[in-house]
C-alpha cells in the first residue's frame, strides 16, 4: 500500500504543478500549489457541504477583494469607521466629510464600510475616485452610499470576518468617529490585533465633534475599568489618540510616516525601515531613552538584512535593528520618538 500511495501522491503533485506553472512561478507558485492541495484535502476528508460552501465563498471574496486592491498597492490608505445612522446635519457628519477631503489632499486614499452616515460623509469628502467601499450584505441597513455605488472599488462582502480582514490588511491608519456596536467591534478588534502584534502598528485616531465627549467617556472606561484592574497595560494607551481637531487628526497620521516606513521581524529581531538614516547622536539617544525596551545589544543601523532578500521593493530603505520586548504599546511610542530623531543629510 505504501508504494502505490506514494506513486499516487507524486502523480497528483505533478498534475497540480503542471496546472500552477501555467499561471504562476517561484514562491507564488509554491503557495498556489499548497492552496490547491488544501482544497483537495477538503474533498478527501468529506467535509460537510455547508462548510464547503462557506470556504468557497470566503476564498472567492478574498480573491476578488485582492484583485481590486492590487491596482493601488503603492498608495497609503486610511479606514474610517463610524455610525451608519449619523444624519447629514450632525457635527460629526460634517467633521467626517472634512476629514475625507483633508486626508486625500495629502495623497492618501480612503476606505469605508460603504454605507451611509459617517461612512457616506467621509466618502463624500474624499470622492469616489480616491476611495473604496467595503460593504456588508445585511437583511436591513446597509446599502451602499450614493458616492461609491456603482464604482469598481465597491466590494460587497457576505461575511464580516472577510470584510474586517481586508480593512486591516489594506489600511495604513484608522479614524474612528462616534458609532454603535459595529464601530466598537471594529475599533476593539484593531486595537487587539495591534496590542498582540498580529497586525503591524499603525495610527488609530478617535475623532469627535468640538465639545463632544463620546471618546472621553470611552477612555474613562478603558482607564478606570481596564487599566485600573490590570486588564491592559499603561503602554497600551499609546495605541490610540483622541482629538476633536481635524488638523491634529491629520497630522497625527502624517507624523507617523515622517521617517518610519514599515517593519518586519527576523526571528527575535525587529527590522525597522526608515526613509532617512539617523545621526549617531540620535541613535545613542534612542538607545538610552528606550533601554528598558531593548533586549541585549543596542540598536544598530545599516542596510537590508540577508533575510529580507524577497522584499526587493524595500531594498533601498535604511534599517535600524534590535531585539525589543514584546510590548507593542511601547513599540508605538518608540516609532513616535524615531520620527522626530535627528537624521543625516541626504
Amino acid at each position: 500500500m505504501g508504494k502505490s500511495f506514494f506513486m499516487r501522491e507524486r502523480t497528483k503533485d505533478k498534475r497540480i504543478r503542471s496546472l500552477v506553472e501555467e499561471v504562476s512561478s517561484g514562491k507564488h507558485a509554491e503557495l498556489v500549489e499548497e492552496m490547491i492541495e488544501t482544497a483537495l484535502r477538503f474533498g478527501r476528508d468529506k467535509v460537510h457541504l455547508g462548510d464547503l460552501k462557506l470556504y468557497n465563498r470566503v476564498m472567492r471574496e478574498l480573491r476578488f477583494a485582492a484583485s481590486v486592491f492590487s491596482k493601488y498597492q503603492g498608495v497609503r490608505k486610511v479606514a474610517v469607521f463610524g455610525s451608519a445612522r449619523t444624519h447629514p446635519d450632525a457635527e460629526e457628519y460634517k467633521l467626517a466629510r472634512a476629514f475625507g477631503a483633508r486626508i486625500v489632499a495629502e495623497g492618501y486614499m480612503l476606505i469605508t464600510g460603504g454605507g451611509d452616515g459617517i461612512m457616506g460623509a467621509a466618502q463624500e469628502g474624499a470622492g469616489a475616485e480616491r476611495s473604496f467601499g467595503l460593504n456588508i450584505r445585511l437583511p436591513f441597513e446597509q446599502s451602499a452610499n450614493e458616492v461609491i455605488v456603482g464604482d469598481p472599488k465597491l466590494i460587497n462582502f457576505r461575511y464580516f470576518f472577510t470584510r474586517k480582514l481586508n480593512f486591516v490588511k489594506e489600511t495604513h491608519a484608522f479614524a474612528l468617529f462616534p458609532g454603535g456596536f459595529g464601530t466598537h467591534d471594529e475599533g476593539f478588534e484593531v486595537l487587539t490585533l495591534l496590542q498582540t502584534g498580529k497586525s503591524p502598528i499603525v495610527p488609530i485616531v478617535l475623532l469627535d465633534r468640538p465639545n463632544g465627549h463620546y471618546w472621553e467617556t470611552w477612555r474613562r472606561f478603558v482607564v478606570n475599568d481596564l487599566l485600573e484592574q490590570g486588564l491592559i497595560s499603561p503602554d497600551d494607551l499609546n495605541l490610540f489618540y483622541i482629538t476633536h481637531d481635524l488638523e491634529a487628526a491629520t497630522q497625527h497620521i502624517l507624523n507617523f510616516y515622517r521617517n518610519f516606513q514599515s517593519y518586519r521581524w527576523v526571528q527575535q529581531r525587529i527590522v525597522i525601515r526608515i526613509h532617512k538614516a539617523l545621526t549617531p547622536e540620535a541613535l545613542e539617544k534612542l538607545n538610552l531613552e528606550f533601554a528598558d525596551f531593548i533586549i541585549g545589544t543596542p540598536i544598530i543601523q545599516g542596510p537590508a538584512l540577508r533575510e529580507e532578500a524577497d522584499d526587493v521593493h524595500l531594498a533601498d530603505f535604511h534599517r535600524i535593528v534590535f531585539v525589543p520586548k514584546k510590548n507593542f504599546g511601547a513599540l508605538r511610542h518608540f516609532i513616535d520618538a524615531l520620527n522626530v530623531a535627528e537624521t543625516l543629510p541626504e
